[in-house]
């Protein structure tokens, strides 16, 4: 029998690595999008998944009015902020993503920036790389990441499981939600709930932002919440760049109005290399590599093909996300 055919990026830096072709092929012809791109007419009508992952392939007006047969699209990752479910399902298509794949490893990435700024370890591995004297300086000191108070703002899943580790450093715990978590949730992590999200910046020696990206959410931290945090604390972004207002954090960082940032998500991503952000002392950027590991990748590539296979099938996606 004939496989179904999906439309993706072709496998590699710019979509799904080589390494999980084989898990797709297995139930999927897979159309690369750069070749649909020249040959339109002759794919147009076999397309019935999108594969979509990272922001590359453009699911728009244009290329949904394309393809008659397509009956879902598929995002590997749980945010979908880059998806316009409305008008995808205005064509009678669903939309799936891979949600709980993602949460360990983003919660990893984030007790890995709080640790890496507050312990100065790239200042540490450069000092080895490129020393002229052998002693650090005075700069190189960092903080106790231990015994200090970690402020998470958004309190789902992810930040949960960031709690859970930060528990393990003997952190004070605070967070800001739109719901506050039950009382024995709190006991569980040692977290105290903060309703107003300023009683949290101004108490936090690291804040963490783990939010979904919403209009709600859009440079939710500006200047005016920058100024509110300790002149002594860092932030520390795992959810969308958006959340923050970059100008406004780069204008915090060189006036010392925080002392760092650590940040895996960023607007563009990656940054332009003469972006200020990247030039100013105490910050850390990386290029949005929370759910980069083998393990996770695999795990969404298979949700990914379970969840096409269950609406190509006439049955009820796992991970449908609905408006």
């Amino acid at each position: 029998m004939e496989k179904p055919c999906i439309l993706t990026t072709v496998p590699g830096p710019k979509g799904i690595y080589e390494c999980f072709k084989p898990c797709i092929e297995k139930h999927f012809t897979i159309i690369h999008y750069e070749e649909f791109v020249k040959r339109k007419e002759h794919y147009a009508e076999q397309i019935q998944a999108i594969f979509v992952w990272g922001v590359i392939l453009k699911v728009n007006m244009e290329l949904l009015q394309t393809l008659p047969k397509l009956q879902v699209v598929v995002n590997g990752g749980v945010g979908v902020d880059h998806l316009d479910i409305p008008l995808i399902n205005s064509f009678g298509v669903k939309v799936c993503n891979t949600p709980h794949v993602v949460d360990n490893a983003t919660a990893d990435i984030g007790m890995a920036l709080m640790l890496a700024s507050a312990r100065r370890i790239l200042e540490g591995h450069n000092f080895s790389k490129y020393h002229e004297s052998e002693y650090m300086p005075e700069a190189s000191l960092g903080n106790d990441v231990s015994g200090a108070t970690l402020g998470i703002i958004g309190m789902g899943r992810i930040g949960y499981k960031v709690a859970r580790r930060a528990q393990s450093f003997d952190m004070k715990i605070l967070y800001h939600n739109r719901n506050q978590r039950t009382e024995e949730e709190e006991r569980a992590v040692g977290a105290v709930y903060c309703e107003k999200m300023e009683e949290l910046l101004q108490k936090s020696d690291f804040v963490m932002i783990v939010v979904n990206l919403t209009p709600q959410t859009h440079k939710l931290i500006g200047a005016k919440e920058l100024a509110m945090m300790k002149p002594s604390s860092t932030l520390i972004n795992i959810s969308r760049g958006l959340v923050v207002d970059q100008d406004a954090l780069v204008d915090a960082l060189q006036q010392k109005v925080i002392k760092a940032a650590a940040l895996d998500v960023t607007y563009p991503e990656p940054l332009p290399r003469d972006h200020p952000l990247l030039s100013i002392p105490n910050v850390i950027v990386l290029p949005h590599m929370g759910t980069h590991t083998m393990e996770t990748a695999r795990i969404m590539v298979e949700k990914m093909v379970a969840n096409t296979l269950a609406v190509l099938n006439g049955e009820k996606p796992e991970n449908e996300v609905k408006i």
